[in-house]
């Protein structure tokens, strides 16, 4: 089966959105679509496709959108496209409003169509290959750093770079966070630049998530601590590492008591996996990796934070 598909805003991210849904072997890009009539224009020609400047003209044209304009506008796209009867992926972070992300669910839910979240790192490699190596963990350290972009100052480090890690998190630690600790720092904008959060659960785990906008070179790992191992992923180099002691040791005297294991991962980026995943839940009518649900948490859990933020 072909999904017609269409992109709602095509800037820096919405771009590769298009590039890999005209690429897709079940996918016919039918339109991109942006306020800017001149990138619309150069979009759809790279990709040999047409372009529209108003998402509403999509109805009755397609069957399936991604919407990546700027998130204070993720509700308003994607309410009438999901009663038109449009299947949605929306960017992360779903919403700014847990209400609204309620409401689209409830939409989506009642024409049974599918509506994803496009937290992207689920669909990282190195993330994947991890999830089986999880167990109980103790303790998580996450580290988000990267230059300051202009383009992403309308929202803070929590909700546009941390938000990926809190996702990840809920899909390792399967229980409610009982406690939030706080602190943050503007330094480049009227939002903040700088986050460090403690998370508590109710297991007892305990994650420190850091995210910063103010740093010269991108660092995006995670380590996990647990009573069997120790893992240790790369987001961006896409690499994992899992630390164990080797068979039938109880004691570690030396290095050449733990065993290092790296597998080998894909090499296919994590938008394409994605993707692929959003139109195989279209065709097949299946509950997507990332639901709407699970974006909804992700920003409520964002939001607490912010609310507990001493600066």
């Amino acid at each position: 089966m072909i999904v017609k598909t269409a992109v709602i805003g095509v800037g820096s991210l919405g771009q590769h959105h298009a590039r890999i849904l005209r690429q897709h072997r079940n996918s016919q890009l039918q339109f991109v679509v942006d306020s800017d009539l001149k990138r619309a224009e150069k979009i759809a020609k790279v990709n040999q496709t047409s372009y529209l400047t108003d998402f509403n003209d999509l109805i009755g044209k397609v069957n399936a959108v991604v919407i990546a304009v700027p998130t204070e506008y993720h509700y308003q796209v994607a309410k009438p496209l999901l009663e038109a009867g449009l299947h949605c992926l929306v960017e992360k972070p779903f919403t700014l409003n847990v209400k609204k992300a309620q409401e689209l669910i409830e939409i989506a839910k009642s024409k049974d169509l599918v509506l994803q979240v496009g937290h992207v790192e689920r669909f990282n490699p190195a993330i994947i290959a991890a999830i089986p190596f999880i167990n109980k963990p103790k303790f998580i350290e996450v580290n988000r750093l990267g230059p300051y972009d202009p383009r992403t100052n309308r929202v803070g480090v929590v909700l546009d770079l941390m938000i990926h890690d809190l996702d990840i998190l809920f899909s390792f630690i399967k229980d409610k966070v009982v406690s939030v600790e706080a602190y943050g720092a503007k330094i480049l904008s009227d939002t903040e630049d700088i986050a460090k959060v403690r998370l508590k659960y109710a297991n007892g785990c305990v994650a420190d998530v850091s995210a910063s906008r103010v740093s010269m070179d991108k660092y995006r790992k995670i380590r996990i601590f647990q009573g069997c191992s120790y893992i240790s992923i790369d987001y961006a180099g896409k690499s994992l590492k899992v630390y164990t002691k080797k068979e039938g040791k109880e004691k570690i005297n030396s290095l050449f008591d733990i065993d290092i294991k790296k597998p080998k991962l894909p090499s296919n980026e994590p938008l394409f996996y994605e993707l692929d995943n959003f139109l195989s839940n279209v065709i097949e009518g299946k509950k997507p990796l990332v639901s709407g649900e699970q974006g909804r948490d992700a920003v409520e859990l964002a939001l607490n934070i912010l609310q507990n933020m001493v600066f």
